[in-house]
């Protein structure tokens, strides 16, 4: 069989926006990794990112920095990638590079069917493993299908259906108040 390499001219980077947990700095830095690598291949990178104090939305001029074709300086949510997508009209986007914002745009713009509609590809990460590693009992059941031992977990909504996890489990127990891929 012929195995043919598509070829991608125009790319959607969702930046790491603001700099919270979730989304910090390691995210700013791949980020601008992402861009050098996409600009070495000769791919035009279209970059949305809110947070004009990154080295992702920097226009300095350093061996060690390439900066985006265009930088969309505007809130990282689905309504405005989307509208960046129908103006830009990329080949493919790349979420996994931005922190939990991205994600979370780029699974809801996936799950719409509207990335499909305008014939975006999903670079990197795809949503099913992205899905996988959010939902815990996914994640779980990932782990078991390949032998791997995990931690007893249970979620909670509220104290108490928290200190009743806590009680099968046994102490000491980790509580974490949401997840967050980063």
């Amino acid at each position: 069989s012929t195995y043919i390499k598509k070829v991608y001219k125009k790319v959607v980077l969702v930046g790491s926006g603001g700099l919270s947990i979730g989304q910090a700095g390691e995210f700013d830095y791949s980020g601008s990794q992402c861009i050098k690598a996409l600009k070495e291949e000769g791919i035009e990178v279209i970059l949305i990112n809110p947070n004009i104090a990154t080295v992702q939305t920097s226009q300095e001029k350093n061996p060690y920095h390439q900066e985006a074709d265009r930088v969309y300086f505007l809130p990282i949510r689905p309504e405005i990638v989307l509208e960046i997508i129908l103006k830009e009209k990329p080949d493919g986007i790349i979420i996994s590079m931005g922190g939990q914002t991205a994600l979370n745009v780029g699974v809801e713009l996936w799950k719409s069917g509207q990335l499909q509609s305008a014939g975006v590809e999903v670079l990197g990460t795809q949503i099913p493993a992205i899905e996988a590693t959010e939902n815990r009992e996914i994640f779980s059941n990932k782990l078991k299908e390949i032998d791997e031992t995990i931690a007893l977990s249970y979620s909670a909504k509220n104290v108490n259906e928290a200190l009743a996890a806590a009680q099968k489990i046994g102490y000491p127990v980790l509580v974490r108040a949401a997840f967050a891929l980063g």
